[in-house]
Protein backbone atom coordinates (compact mmCIF):
# COMPACT_ATOMS: atom_id res chain seq x y z
CA UNK A 1 0.00 0.00 0.00
CA UNK A 2 1.32 3.33 -0.86
CA UNK A 3 2.50 5.91 1.90
CA UNK A 4 0.64 9.30 2.14
CA UNK A 5 2.63 12.37 2.94
CA UNK A 6 2.37 13.54 6.14
CA UNK A 7 1.76 10.39 8.13
CA UNK A 8 3.61 8.00 10.26
CA UNK A 9 5.46 5.00 8.36
CA UNK A 10 7.09 1.94 10.32
CA UNK A 11 9.94 0.51 9.80
CA UNK A 12 11.72 -2.45 11.22
CA UNK A 13 9.94 -1.37 14.66
CA UNK A 14 10.71 2.26 14.82
CA UNK A 15 8.10 4.84 13.38
CA UNK A 16 9.32 8.22 11.54
CA UNK A 17 7.55 10.65 9.39
CA UNK A 18 8.08 10.61 5.68
CA UNK A 19 9.98 13.67 3.96
CA UNK A 20 8.59 16.27 2.60
CA UNK A 21 9.57 19.24 0.23
CA UNK A 22 11.93 21.83 1.30
CA UNK A 23 8.78 24.48 -0.28
CA UNK A 24 6.65 22.61 2.64
CA UNK A 25 9.02 23.55 5.38
CA UNK A 26 9.22 27.09 3.47
CA UNK A 27 5.38 27.55 4.16
CA UNK A 28 5.99 26.66 7.81
CA UNK A 29 8.56 28.86 8.15
CA UNK A 30 7.22 31.81 6.48
CA UNK A 31 3.64 31.32 8.20
CA UNK A 32 6.26 30.65 12.02
CA UNK A 33 7.54 34.19 11.09
CA UNK A 34 4.19 36.11 9.49
CA UNK A 35 1.32 35.20 11.69
CA UNK A 36 3.18 35.93 14.98
CA UNK A 37 4.24 39.68 13.34
CA UNK A 38 0.61 39.84 11.91
CA UNK A 39 -0.88 39.30 15.61
CA UNK A 40 1.84 41.22 16.96
CA UNK A 41 1.01 44.04 15.09
CA UNK A 42 -2.34 44.13 15.58
CA UNK A 43 -1.91 43.95 18.84
CA UNK A 44 0.80 47.30 18.66
CA UNK A 45 -1.80 48.76 16.46
CA UNK A 46 -4.40 48.50 19.35
CA UNK A 47 -2.30 49.72 21.38
CA UNK A 48 -0.97 52.79 19.58
CA UNK A 49 -4.86 53.46 18.38
CA UNK A 50 -5.63 53.52 22.07
CA UNK A 51 -2.31 56.12 22.87
CA UNK A 52 -3.48 57.86 19.98
CA UNK A 53 -7.27 58.11 21.25
CA UNK A 54 -5.55 59.15 25.13
CA UNK A 55 -3.25 62.03 22.83
CA UNK A 56 -6.50 63.24 20.81
CA UNK A 57 -8.57 63.08 24.10
CA UNK A 58 -6.05 65.19 26.27
CA UNK A 59 -4.90 67.92 22.99
CA UNK A 60 -9.11 68.19 22.59
CA UNK A 61 -9.10 68.64 26.33
CA UNK A 62 -6.42 71.12 26.12
CA UNK A 63 -7.76 73.02 23.02
CA UNK A 64 -10.92 73.17 25.11
CA UNK A 65 -9.36 74.70 28.17
CA UNK A 66 -7.01 77.05 26.02
CA UNK A 67 -9.98 78.55 24.16
CA UNK A 68 -11.80 78.65 27.79
CA UNK A 69 -8.81 80.83 28.62
CA UNK A 70 -8.99 82.88 25.78
CA UNK A 71 -12.31 83.73 26.36
CA UNK A 72 -11.97 84.61 29.68
CA UNK A 73 -8.81 86.91 28.50
CA UNK A 74 -11.30 88.34 26.62
CA UNK A 75 -13.73 89.19 29.10
CA UNK A 76 -10.97 90.81 31.45
CA UNK A 77 -10.04 92.89 28.44
CA UNK A 78 -13.29 94.09 28.37
CA UNK A 79 -13.39 94.36 32.39
CA UNK A 80 -10.35 96.73 31.95
CA UNK A 81 -12.01 98.52 29.54
CA UNK A 82 -15.15 99.15 31.95
CA UNK A 83 -13.27 99.81 35.11
CA UNK A 84 -11.17 102.55 32.80
CA UNK A 85 -14.33 104.17 31.54
CA UNK A 86 -16.50 103.86 34.97
CA UNK A 87 -13.44 106.62 36.44
CA UNK A 88 -14.18 108.98 33.61
CA UNK A 89 -14.88 112.52 34.89
CA UNK A 90 -18.01 113.16 32.59
CA UNK A 91 -19.83 110.09 33.92
CA UNK A 92 -19.31 110.83 37.24
CA UNK A 93 -20.22 114.81 37.01
CA UNK A 94 -23.39 113.36 34.70
CA UNK A 95 -21.99 114.78 31.50
CA UNK A 96 -23.09 112.40 29.14
CA UNK A 97 -22.85 114.49 26.44
CA UNK A 98 -19.37 114.52 26.92
CA UNK A 99 -18.92 110.70 27.75
CA UNK A 100 -20.79 109.67 24.75
CA UNK A 101 -18.20 111.70 22.25
CA UNK A 102 -15.35 110.53 23.63
CA UNK A 103 -16.34 106.45 24.59
CA UNK A 104 -17.41 106.37 21.05
CA UNK A 105 -14.70 108.03 19.37
CA UNK A 106 -13.22 105.17 21.10
CA UNK A 107 -15.03 102.40 20.48
CA UNK A 108 -14.98 102.83 16.75
CA UNK A 109 -14.46 99.84 14.63
CA UNK A 110 -14.50 97.22 17.77
CA UNK A 111 -17.85 96.30 17.12
CA UNK A 112 -18.20 97.10 20.76
CA UNK A 113 -20.69 99.63 22.91
CA UNK A 114 -20.98 101.59 26.21
CA UNK A 115 -24.50 102.11 28.15
CA UNK A 116 -25.65 103.46 31.34
CA UNK A 117 -28.41 101.99 33.32
CA UNK A 118 -30.50 103.88 36.14
CA UNK A 119 -31.84 102.32 39.25
CA UNK A 120 -34.95 102.35 37.50
CA UNK A 121 -33.75 99.47 35.15
CA UNK A 122 -33.73 102.13 32.19
CA UNK A 123 -31.07 103.21 29.82
CA UNK A 124 -30.37 106.82 29.20
CA UNK A 125 -27.43 106.72 27.01
CA UNK A 126 -26.06 103.57 24.79
CA UNK A 127 -23.15 104.54 22.34
CA UNK A 128 -24.94 102.46 19.68
CA UNK A 129 -26.86 105.61 18.92
CA UNK A 130 -25.96 108.92 17.93
CA UNK A 131 -26.57 111.39 21.10
CA UNK A 132 -29.08 113.40 18.77
CA UNK A 133 -31.15 110.07 18.58
CA UNK A 134 -30.89 109.17 22.36
CA UNK A 135 -33.89 107.93 24.46
CA UNK A 136 -34.56 106.16 27.30
CA UNK A 137 -35.39 102.66 26.84
CA UNK A 138 -36.37 100.57 29.47
CA UNK A 139 -33.41 97.07 29.35
CA UNK A 140 -34.35 93.45 28.65
CA UNK A 141 -31.60 91.88 31.14
CA UNK A 142 -33.43 92.86 34.49
CA UNK A 143 -32.16 89.99 36.41
CA UNK A 144 -28.33 90.72 35.57
CA UNK A 145 -28.81 94.37 36.74
CA UNK A 146 -30.41 93.64 39.87
CA UNK A 147 -27.11 91.46 40.31
CA UNK A 148 -24.89 94.38 39.66
CA UNK A 149 -26.58 96.49 41.89
CA UNK A 150 -26.82 93.74 45.00
CA UNK A 151 -23.21 92.62 44.59
CA UNK A 152 -22.08 96.22 43.84
CA UNK A 153 -19.64 93.78 41.84
CA UNK A 154 -18.55 93.17 38.27
CA UNK A 155 -21.44 90.74 36.38
CA UNK A 156 -21.09 89.33 33.10
CA UNK A 157 -24.48 88.32 31.48
CA UNK A 158 -25.46 85.27 29.82
CA UNK A 159 -26.63 85.87 26.01
CA UNK A 160 -29.98 88.07 25.95
CA UNK A 161 -31.98 90.19 22.66
CA UNK A 162 -30.35 93.63 22.99
CA UNK A 163 -32.88 96.30 23.59
CA UNK A 164 -31.47 99.25 21.06
CA UNK A 165 -29.64 96.37 19.09
CA UNK A 166 -32.40 93.98 18.26
CA UNK A 167 -29.35 91.64 18.40
CA UNK A 168 -28.11 88.29 20.20
CA UNK A 169 -25.20 89.88 22.84
CA UNK A 170 -23.69 89.44 25.78
CA UNK A 171 -23.41 92.89 28.33
CA UNK A 172 -21.12 93.36 31.23
CA UNK A 173 -22.19 95.43 34.33
CA UNK A 174 -20.29 97.49 36.72
CA UNK A 175 -21.90 99.60 39.32
CA UNK A 176 -20.59 103.18 39.50
CA UNK A 177 -20.97 105.10 42.40
CA UNK A 178 -21.10 109.16 41.28
CA UNK A 179 -20.59 111.45 44.40
CA UNK A 180 -24.33 113.40 45.37
CA UNK A 181 -26.32 111.25 42.57
CA UNK A 182 -27.73 107.91 42.62
CA UNK A 183 -25.72 104.69 41.68
CA UNK A 184 -25.92 103.81 38.34
CA UNK A 185 -24.44 100.70 36.05
CA UNK A 186 -22.59 100.99 33.19
CA UNK A 187 -22.65 98.50 30.99
CA UNK A 188 -19.75 96.46 28.32
CA UNK A 189 -22.10 95.33 25.22
CA UNK A 190 -20.80 93.10 22.55
CA UNK A 191 -22.22 91.20 19.92
CA UNK A 192 -22.05 87.09 21.06
CA UNK A 193 -21.29 86.07 17.78
CA UNK A 194 -18.21 88.46 18.06
CA UNK A 195 -16.43 85.71 20.43
CA UNK A 196 -16.24 83.15 17.71
CA UNK A 197 -12.62 84.70 17.07
CA UNK A 198 -11.87 83.21 20.97
CA UNK A 199 -13.56 80.14 19.90
CA UNK A 200 -11.05 79.25 16.71
CA UNK A 201 -7.90 81.17 18.27
CA UNK A 202 -6.81 77.27 18.75
CA UNK A 203 -6.52 75.29 16.20
CA UNK A 204 -9.28 72.10 16.53
CA UNK A 205 -8.76 68.95 15.03
CA UNK A 206 -10.35 67.50 12.11
CA UNK A 207 -13.95 66.12 12.81
CA UNK A 208 -14.96 68.12 15.90
CA UNK A 209 -17.11 71.02 16.57
CA UNK A 210 -16.97 74.05 19.27
CA UNK A 211 -19.94 75.81 20.93
CA UNK A 212 -19.78 78.41 23.83
CA UNK A 213 -23.12 77.80 25.84
CA UNK A 214 -24.32 80.19 28.36
CA UNK A 215 -26.10 79.54 32.17
CA UNK A 216 -29.39 78.93 30.47
CA UNK A 217 -28.17 76.58 27.62
CA UNK A 218 -27.95 79.17 24.69
CA UNK A 219 -25.23 78.89 22.17
CA UNK A 220 -23.31 82.55 22.49
CA UNK A 221 -20.94 81.37 19.70
CA UNK A 222 -19.73 78.23 17.67
CA UNK A 223 -17.79 77.28 14.77
CA UNK A 224 -19.47 76.48 11.34
CA UNK A 225 -21.98 74.28 11.34
CA UNK A 226 -22.28 74.05 15.03
CA UNK A 227 -24.93 76.06 15.51
CA UNK A 228 -25.79 79.74 15.59
CA UNK A 229 -25.92 82.08 18.31
CA UNK A 230 -29.29 81.83 20.74
CA UNK A 231 -30.27 78.56 19.87
CA UNK A 232 -30.94 75.95 22.23
CA UNK A 233 -27.61 73.32 22.63
CA UNK A 234 -29.11 70.28 22.44
CA UNK A 235 -26.18 67.75 22.72
CA UNK A 236 -26.28 68.55 26.38
CA UNK A 237 -28.68 69.12 29.24
CA UNK A 238 -28.41 72.14 31.25
CA UNK A 239 -27.32 69.77 34.07
CA UNK A 240 -24.55 68.73 31.58
CA UNK A 241 -23.04 72.68 31.81
CA UNK A 242 -20.33 71.49 34.27
CA UNK A 243 -16.25 70.82 33.75
CA UNK A 244 -15.34 67.21 33.10
CA UNK A 245 -12.00 65.20 32.88
CA UNK A 246 -11.03 63.92 29.58
CA UNK A 247 -14.15 63.54 27.45
CA UNK A 248 -17.15 61.74 27.59
CA UNK A 249 -19.20 59.43 25.75
CA UNK A 250 -22.95 60.33 24.94
CA UNK A 251 -25.84 59.02 22.29
CA UNK A 252 -28.28 61.49 20.52
CA UNK A 253 -30.84 60.54 18.22
CA UNK A 254 -28.61 57.34 17.35
CA UNK A 255 -25.94 59.03 16.92
CA UNK A 256 -22.65 58.31 19.29
CA UNK A 257 -20.26 61.46 20.47
CA UNK A 258 -17.03 62.39 22.09
CA UNK A 259 -17.96 65.26 24.45
CA UNK A 260 -15.73 67.49 26.50
CA UNK A 261 -16.81 69.91 28.36
CA UNK A 262 -14.80 73.12 30.40
CA UNK A 263 -16.69 75.43 32.20
CA UNK A 264 -15.41 79.04 32.95
CA UNK A 265 -15.61 80.28 36.36
CA UNK A 266 -14.97 84.21 35.80
CA UNK A 267 -18.48 83.64 33.61
CA UNK A 268 -20.23 80.37 34.15
CA UNK A 269 -20.43 79.93 30.50
CA UNK A 270 -19.82 76.36 28.61
CA UNK A 271 -17.06 75.53 26.50
CA UNK A 272 -18.30 72.24 24.44
CA UNK A 273 -16.01 70.25 21.79
CA UNK A 274 -17.61 67.04 20.56
CA UNK A 275 -17.03 64.77 17.25
CA UNK A 276 -18.59 61.73 16.53
CA UNK A 277 -17.32 58.63 17.78
CA UNK A 278 -17.00 57.30 13.93
CA UNK A 279 -15.06 60.08 13.49
CA UNK A 280 -12.65 59.36 16.45
CA UNK A 281 -12.36 55.25 16.07
CA UNK A 282 -12.40 56.37 11.85
CA UNK A 283 -8.00 55.97 11.83
CA UNK A 284 -8.15 52.89 13.60
CA UNK A 285 -10.61 51.26 11.46
CA UNK A 286 -8.38 53.03 8.18
CA UNK A 287 -4.96 50.82 10.07
CA UNK A 288 -6.80 47.77 10.47
CA UNK A 289 -7.87 47.49 6.65
CA UNK A 290 -4.44 48.86 5.53
CA UNK A 291 -2.95 46.16 7.70
CA UNK A 292 -5.03 43.54 6.21
CA UNK A 293 -4.38 44.68 2.85
CA UNK A 294 -0.75 44.36 3.27
CA UNK A 295 -0.83 41.30 4.67
CA UNK A 296 -2.38 39.82 2.18
CA UNK A 297 0.10 41.68 -0.50
CA UNK A 298 3.21 40.21 1.65
CA UNK A 299 1.49 36.65 2.02
CA UNK A 300 1.72 36.35 -1.65
CA UNK A 301 4.77 37.99 -2.59
CA UNK A 302 6.00 35.36 0.37
CA UNK A 303 4.41 32.85 -1.56
CA UNK A 304 5.93 33.59 -5.00
CA UNK A 305 8.88 33.90 -2.79
CA UNK A 306 8.92 30.71 -1.93
CA UNK A 307 8.07 29.42 -4.92
CA UNK A 308 11.25 30.56 -6.84
CA UNK A 309 13.80 29.72 -3.41
CA UNK A 310 11.95 25.87 -3.40
CA UNK A 311 13.08 25.80 -7.12
CA UNK A 312 16.37 26.95 -6.99
CA UNK A 313 16.53 25.23 -3.89
CA UNK A 314 15.43 21.56 -4.91
CA UNK A 315 17.35 21.78 -8.35
CA UNK A 316 20.88 22.35 -6.21
CA UNK A 317 19.63 19.52 -4.31
CA UNK A 318 19.21 17.24 -7.40
CA UNK A 319 22.52 18.41 -8.46
CA UNK A 320 23.91 17.39 -5.24
CA UNK A 321 21.78 13.92 -4.80
CA UNK A 322 23.88 13.13 -8.36
CA UNK A 323 27.34 13.88 -6.70
CA UNK A 324 26.81 11.73 -3.96
CA UNK A 325 25.87 8.73 -6.14
CA UNK A 326 29.08 8.62 -8.07
CA UNK A 327 31.17 9.31 -4.74
CA UNK A 328 29.54 6.34 -3.52
CA UNK A 329 30.65 4.59 -6.87
CA UNK A 330 34.02 5.74 -6.42
CA UNK A 331 33.94 8.28 -9.18
CA UNK A 332 35.75 11.04 -8.83
CA UNK A 333 33.49 14.56 -8.30
CA UNK A 334 34.45 17.60 -8.41
CA UNK A 335 33.42 20.82 -6.99
CA UNK A 336 30.22 23.24 -8.95
CA UNK A 337 29.26 26.09 -8.15
CA UNK A 338 25.77 26.81 -6.69
CA UNK A 339 23.65 29.60 -6.15
CA UNK A 340 23.06 28.88 -2.58
CA UNK A 341 26.30 29.20 -0.37
CA UNK A 342 25.55 26.71 1.85
CA UNK A 343 24.83 24.16 -0.45
CA UNK A 344 27.83 25.37 -2.62
CA UNK A 345 30.05 24.75 0.65
CA UNK A 346 28.48 21.26 0.63
CA UNK A 347 29.29 20.43 -3.21
CA UNK A 348 33.11 22.08 -2.06
CA UNK A 349 33.35 19.25 0.57
CA UNK A 350 32.18 16.51 -1.84
CA UNK A 351 34.65 17.50 -4.45
CA UNK A 352 37.24 16.92 -1.63
CA UNK A 353 35.94 13.77 0.00
CA UNK A 354 36.39 12.71 -3.68
CA UNK A 355 39.41 13.95 -3.96
CA UNK A 356 40.64 12.39 -0.50
CA UNK A 357 38.75 9.34 -1.25
CA UNK A 358 41.21 8.81 -4.31
CA UNK A 359 44.12 10.12 -1.92
CA UNK A 360 43.15 7.26 0.49
CA UNK A 361 42.70 5.19 -2.08
CA UNK A 362 46.08 4.96 -3.56
CA UNK A 363 47.24 5.31 -0.07
CA UNK A 364 45.46 2.05 1.22
CA UNK A 365 47.44 0.40 -1.97
CA UNK A 366 50.47 1.91 -1.36
CA UNK A 367 50.62 0.65 2.95
CA UNK A 368 49.15 -2.86 1.92
CA UNK A 369 52.34 -2.81 -0.58
CA UNK A 370 54.58 -1.56 2.69
CA UNK A 371 52.64 -4.13 5.26
CA UNK A 372 53.32 -6.86 2.98
CA UNK A 373 57.05 -5.38 2.30
CA UNK A 374 57.87 -4.98 6.36
CA UNK A 375 55.75 -7.80 7.39
CA UNK A 376 58.76 -9.82 5.04
CA UNK A 377 61.33 -7.98 6.46
CA UNK A 378 59.98 -8.65 10.12
CA UNK A 379 59.85 -12.05 9.53
CA UNK A 380 63.37 -12.03 8.26
CA UNK A 381 64.68 -9.94 11.53
CA UNK A 382 63.05 -12.34 13.80
CA UNK A 383 63.77 -15.73 11.80
CA UNK A 384 67.75 -14.24 12.31
CA UNK A 385 67.13 -13.03 15.96
CA UNK A 386 66.08 -16.69 16.89
CA UNK A 387 69.16 -18.34 15.13
CA UNK A 388 71.53 -15.88 16.65
CA UNK A 389 69.63 -16.41 20.36
CA UNK A 390 69.86 -20.13 19.89
CA UNK A 391 73.35 -20.19 19.51
CA UNK A 392 74.61 -18.39 22.67
CA UNK A 393 72.08 -19.94 25.26
CA UNK A 394 72.64 -22.78 26.74
CA UNK A 395 69.56 -24.47 27.68
CA UNK A 396 65.68 -24.04 26.55
CA UNK A 397 65.19 -21.41 29.35
CA UNK A 398 68.06 -19.42 28.75
CA UNK A 399 67.38 -19.07 24.93
CA UNK A 400 63.45 -18.26 25.80
CA UNK A 401 64.21 -15.49 27.80
CA UNK A 402 66.94 -13.61 25.84
CA UNK A 403 64.78 -14.25 22.38
CA UNK A 404 61.65 -12.89 24.56
CA UNK A 405 63.39 -9.55 25.77
CA UNK A 406 65.07 -9.46 21.91
CA UNK A 407 61.05 -9.66 20.65
CA UNK A 408 60.02 -7.01 22.90
CA UNK A 409 62.72 -4.67 21.89
CA UNK A 410 61.70 -4.76 18.27
CA UNK A 411 58.08 -4.31 19.31
CA UNK A 412 58.65 -0.83 21.21
CA UNK A 413 60.54 0.53 17.96
CA UNK A 414 57.90 -0.95 15.90
CA UNK A 415 55.46 0.89 18.44
CA UNK A 416 57.13 4.17 17.77
CA UNK A 417 57.48 3.55 14.39
CA UNK A 418 53.80 3.13 13.88
CA UNK A 419 52.72 6.13 16.12
CA UNK A 420 54.86 8.43 14.05
CA UNK A 421 54.24 7.14 10.68
CA UNK A 422 55.67 8.82 7.37
CA UNK A 423 57.19 11.87 10.10
CA UNK A 424 59.67 9.51 11.24
CA UNK A 425 60.92 7.92 14.75
CA UNK A 426 62.30 10.44 17.29
CA UNK A 427 66.19 8.94 18.33
CA UNK A 428 66.05 10.38 21.73
CA UNK A 429 62.52 9.11 22.43
CA UNK A 430 63.48 5.54 20.35
CA UNK A 431 66.51 4.96 23.11
CA UNK A 432 64.56 6.09 26.03
CA UNK A 433 62.21 3.14 25.53
CA UNK A 434 65.15 0.59 24.65
CA UNK A 435 66.95 1.58 27.42
CA UNK A 436 64.36 1.86 30.15
CA UNK A 437 63.47 -1.27 31.12
CA UNK A 438 67.31 -1.96 31.65
CA UNK A 439 67.80 1.40 33.49
CA UNK A 440 68.61 1.58 37.37
CA UNK A 441 66.56 3.08 40.01
CA UNK A 442 68.94 5.48 40.15
CA UNK A 443 68.10 7.84 36.61
CA UNK A 444 71.36 10.15 37.31
CA UNK A 445 73.45 6.80 35.93
CA UNK A 446 71.74 7.46 32.67
CA UNK A 447 72.74 10.81 30.75
CA UNK A 448 71.08 11.19 26.72
CA UNK A 449 72.05 13.99 24.89
CA UNK A 450 71.70 15.00 21.35
CA UNK A 451 70.07 17.30 19.17
CA UNK A 452 66.65 16.24 17.48
CA UNK A 453 66.87 14.02 15.04
CA UNK A 454 64.33 11.61 13.32
CA UNK A 455 64.62 8.39 12.18
CA UNK A 456 63.27 6.75 8.91
CA UNK A 457 61.56 2.89 9.41
CA UNK A 458 64.28 0.71 8.85
CA UNK A 459 66.65 2.96 10.58
CA UNK A 460 64.37 3.23 14.03
CA UNK A 461 64.26 -0.73 13.41
CA UNK A 462 67.83 -1.15 13.54
CA UNK A 463 69.29 1.35 16.07
CA UNK A 464 66.26 0.20 18.18
CA UNK A 465 67.67 -3.62 17.93
CA UNK A 466 71.00 -1.95 18.68
CA UNK A 467 70.28 -0.12 21.49
CA UNK A 468 68.39 -3.15 23.30
CA UNK A 469 71.48 -4.88 22.78
CA UNK A 470 73.59 -2.66 24.52
CA UNK A 471 71.47 -2.03 27.75
CA UNK A 472 71.32 -5.78 27.77
CA UNK A 473 75.00 -6.30 27.55
CA UNK A 474 75.24 -3.20 30.34
CA UNK A 475 72.83 -5.26 32.67
CA UNK A 476 74.82 -8.28 32.65
CA UNK A 477 78.83 -7.40 32.35
CA UNK A 478 78.83 -3.14 31.73
CA UNK A 479 77.08 -0.31 33.59
CA UNK A 480 74.18 -1.48 35.08
CA UNK A 481 75.97 -4.38 36.40
CA UNK A 482 77.86 -2.74 39.01
CA UNK A 483 77.37 0.34 41.46
CA UNK A 484 78.94 2.93 40.48
CA UNK A 485 78.89 2.13 36.70
CA UNK A 486 77.25 5.29 34.56
CA UNK A 487 76.35 5.03 30.51
CA UNK A 488 76.30 7.99 28.79
CA UNK A 489 74.60 8.12 25.53
CA UNK A 490 75.43 11.58 23.01
CA UNK A 491 75.32 12.28 19.35
CA UNK A 492 76.22 15.26 16.90
CA UNK A 493 75.05 16.09 13.47
CA UNK A 494 76.80 17.40 10.39
CA UNK A 495 74.96 18.08 6.49
CA UNK A 496 76.24 14.64 5.82
CA UNK A 497 76.31 11.75 8.87
CA UNK A 498 75.55 11.45 12.29
CA UNK A 499 77.76 10.53 15.12
CA UNK A 500 76.84 8.65 17.71
CA UNK A 501 78.54 7.53 20.91
CA UNK A 502 77.43 4.60 23.44
CA UNK A 503 80.10 4.94 26.38
CA UNK A 504 79.91 3.07 29.57
CA UNK A 505 82.54 4.10 32.30
CA UNK A 506 83.21 3.10 36.13
CA UNK A 507 83.52 -0.72 35.18
CA UNK A 508 86.20 -3.43 34.80
CA UNK A 509 85.49 -4.29 31.07
CA UNK A 510 88.40 -7.32 31.79
CA UNK A 511 89.88 -8.82 28.87
CA UNK A 512 88.62 -8.44 25.34
CA UNK A 513 86.96 -11.37 23.99
CA UNK A 514 86.29 -11.99 20.21
CA UNK A 515 83.18 -13.93 21.40
CA UNK A 516 80.58 -12.87 18.64
CA UNK A 517 77.18 -12.99 19.85
CA UNK A 518 74.10 -11.31 18.58
CA UNK A 519 74.45 -8.09 20.01
CA UNK A 520 77.70 -8.25 18.40
CA UNK A 521 76.23 -9.52 15.27
CA UNK A 522 73.33 -6.51 15.40
CA UNK A 523 76.01 -3.76 15.81
CA UNK A 524 78.76 -4.82 13.48
CA UNK A 525 76.62 -6.63 10.57
CA UNK A 526 73.06 -4.67 10.79
CA UNK A 527 74.14 -1.33 12.07
CA UNK A 528 77.22 -1.02 9.91
CA UNK A 529 76.20 -3.08 6.85
CA UNK A 530 72.82 -2.23 6.90
CA UNK A 531 72.90 1.73 7.60
CA UNK A 532 75.89 1.57 5.38
CA UNK A 533 77.90 2.56 8.90
CA UNK A 534 81.31 2.27 10.64
CA UNK A 535 81.36 0.80 13.78
CA UNK A 536 84.25 1.04 16.49
CA UNK A 537 84.23 -0.42 19.71
CA UNK A 538 86.90 0.19 22.09
CA UNK A 539 87.75 -0.78 25.63
CA UNK A 540 89.55 1.47 28.53
CA UNK A 541 90.57 0.45 31.51
CA UNK A 542 87.23 2.69 32.96
CA UNK A 543 84.83 1.07 30.81
CA UNK A 544 84.05 0.23 27.03
CA UNK A 545 82.76 2.92 24.19
CA UNK A 546 80.80 2.28 21.31
CA UNK A 547 81.35 4.79 17.97
CA UNK A 548 78.90 4.74 15.03
CA UNK A 549 79.26 6.83 12.44
CA UNK A 550 75.99 6.72 9.74
CA UNK A 551 75.21 9.00 6.69
CA UNK A 552 72.14 11.06 6.81
CA UNK A 553 70.85 9.28 3.74
CA UNK A 554 70.14 6.37 5.34
CA UNK A 555 68.92 8.02 8.37
CA UNK A 556 66.34 10.78 6.56
CA UNK A 557 61.92 9.43 6.68
CA UNK A 558 61.92 11.33 3.61
CA UNK A 559 64.94 9.65 1.66
CA UNK A 560 63.99 6.56 -0.26
CA UNK A 561 65.15 3.15 -0.35
CA UNK A 562 64.16 1.12 -3.08
CA UNK A 563 66.75 -1.34 -2.65
CA UNK A 564 65.87 -1.93 0.90
CA UNK A 565 62.67 -2.09 0.44
CA UNK A 566 62.75 -5.14 -2.35
CA UNK A 567 65.50 -6.79 0.03
CA UNK A 568 65.15 -7.46 3.73
CA UNK A 569 68.00 -5.74 5.96
CA UNK A 570 71.03 -8.49 5.80
CA UNK A 571 70.99 -9.90 9.23
CA UNK A 572 73.48 -12.53 9.62
CA UNK A 573 72.71 -16.07 10.20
Amino acid sequence: MAERAGTPVSRKGMTRWRSQPIAVYLVILALVALVPAFIFSAVLLQRNNEAQARVVETLVTATARSIVQSVDREINANVSTLKVLGTTPSLLEGDYAAFHQRVRAALAGTGNFIYIVNSDMTSPLSTRVPLSEQTTVPITDVATAEQAFATRDVVVSDGVIGAVSKQWVISILMPVYPPDREPLLVGFSRSAAALSSALLSSRIPTGWEVALIDRKGHTLAASQDAGEPGENFDLLEDDDLISATGWQPITRDGTDYFVVRQKSLMTGWTLAMWAQRDVVEKPLEDAFWSLLAGGVLLAAVVVLGIYLVSLRIGRSVHGLQKDAKRLGSGQPVEARPFPISEIATVSEALGEASRRRQTAETEVRFLMRELAHRSKNQMTVIAAMAKQTARGADSVPEFVSAFEKRIFGLARSTDLLLAHGVAGVDLRELLVSQIDPFCPIDGKRVVVDGPDLRLNAQAAQIIGMAAHELATNAVKYGAFAVEDGKVHVSWSQTPDAVSFVWQETGINPGPDTHRRGFGTTVLENMVGRSLGGEVTREVQDSGITWRFTLPMSSLDPSSAHKANRANPPPVAS
